[in-house]
């Protein structure tokens, strides 16, 4: 760990970015981290922080000088669901802020980036099963089709300008610590809040609908991770395929029941549930495990009970 590290998160307010800046904060030290967002985080933190927008060239440029960044980790992007009704802003921001953060990185002002693609690069055309890395990918949003060409991008520009990007293909994202931010697997974050105020809850997706989804504390050691492995180890420059659990609205719902008996769990599917057919039901990572050691900690039932375990406690102090 060098000493010399200095850390720029984009997007450190979002769901990812709230639980990635403190993470390195405290590995870090507080010091060497700075979080920057549209806007300031609503509660206090020991990180610097500074308002800008990726899509702001020179004022990146003055933090980027200030603070003497090497890492960049870009995780401001329009999801899934909320990019299907914004389509230019959503290019825009994933696309052109993806360009941004490289063109840095080509011109040596910074060393290293971090940028995460999803499995919405994947499409009905791909296997549902067991996905591999170099899979079929015809993806049917613009969230999808803007994390392909970022993908494209980032193997681009490493291979001809030596750029040290370093992409992982983020299942669902589920957490404690922050509230979901637009994308079609947030279902499985507001069912634990909405199980513990009030004992159920309406979902958008069918009850059968499996998709890939990690637990937030997984993804974030897996973020940390690949970061921190030797350049040779990353063989693959576009993104690595990342999985940990594949389960459905019905299965998390029993889960939940398990800890909260009177729970119940309805099912209204809207255009969120035709975007996740298309998408895979299980990944395939042997790349990632087998390039850079990647392995999952939790399982579904490790998951939830940790899950219910932290909401009850912040619920229990907001009463008193």
């Amino acid at each position: 760990m060098s000493s010399n590290q200095k850390f720029l998160v984009i997007g450190s307010n979002g769901q990812i970015g709230t639980v990635l800046t403190k993470k390195l904060a405290e590995k870090y030290g507080y010091e060497n981290v700075v979080g920057s967002d549209l806007r300031p985080p609503k509660k206090h933190t020991k990180f610097i922080f500074e308002e800008c927008s990726v899509l702001d060239f020179n004022r990146l440029g003055i933090i980027i000088s200030k603070y003497n960044i090497t890492d960049v980790y870009l995780l401001a992007a329009y999801l899934s669901a909320k990019g299907e009704n914004s389509m230019d802003k959503a290019w825009d921001l994933n696309i052109n802020g993806l360009i941004n953060v490289l063109n840095f990185a080509k011109e040596k002002k910074i060393k290293k980036i971090f940028w995460p693609s999803s499995i919405a690069i994947f499409g009905s055309t791909t296997p549902k099963k067991n996905v591999d890395q170099y899979a079929i990918t015809e993806p049917e949003t613009i969230y999808g089709v803007s994390k392909l060409s970022g993908e494209s991008l980032c193997n681009y520009y490493h291979n001809k300008f030596g750029v040290d990007v370093r992409s992982l293909r983020y299942p669902g994202i589920i957490g404690w610590e922050s509230m979901p931010g637009g994308g079609t697997t947030d279902y499985a974050v507001d069912i634990f809040h909405e199980a513990i105020k009030n004992q159920k809850y309406e979902c958008f997706l069918s009850k059968n609908r499996s998709l890939p989804m990690m637990y937030m504390d997984d993804a974030i050691r897996a973020t940390i991770g690949i970061m921190e492995a030797p350049s040779e180890q990353i063989k693959i420059r576009t993104s690595y395929n990342l999985s940990a659990l594949s389960f459905s609205p019905k299965q998390i719902g029993d889960e939940i029941k398990s800890h909260i008996k009177n729970f119940k769990i309805t099912y209204s599917p809207d255009n969120r549930d035709r975007l996740a057919e298309s998408w895979p039901q299980s990944i395939n990572d042997d790349h990632a495990r087998n390039d850079w050691g990647w392995r999952p900690n939790f399982n579904l039932s490790q998951m939830v009970s940790d899950i219910i375990l932290n909401l009850n406690k912040i619920y229990k102090k907001e009463k008193i």
